[in-house]
């Protein structure tokens, strides 16, 4: 059976919504896959799919690489993991 195992985010900083993107009434989902090291450090990120908008994918680039993480763990040792993070750019 697969073991899974929990990634706590300690700290985030929510994505910027890109002035120009607000302008044109640009919104989306992003999905990205985030690999975090054994310190739960956010150590590569790209899109998996994409909002349609770059400025909104870019920002939610931006926003994860910034993210610091509790280490995900097997049998208690820390180990690399990766995760699926979608992020939704909705204007109010």
């Amino acid at each position: 059976p697969a073991e899974t195992t929990e990634v706590v985010i300690v700290s985030r900083s929510a994505p910027a919504y890109p002035p120009l993107s607000r302008r044109m009434g640009e919104e989306g989902t992003v999905v990205l896959r985030v690999e975090l090291d054994e310190e739960g450090v956010v150590v590569a990120a790209r899109v998996v799919a994409g909002s349609g908008f770059s400025r909104l994918d870019k920002a939610a680039l931006a926003a994860v690489r910034t993210w610091r993480c509790t280490p995900a763990r097997r049998e208690r040792q820390p180990v690399r993991a990766v995760a699926l993070q979608p992020f939704r750019f909705v204007l109010q």
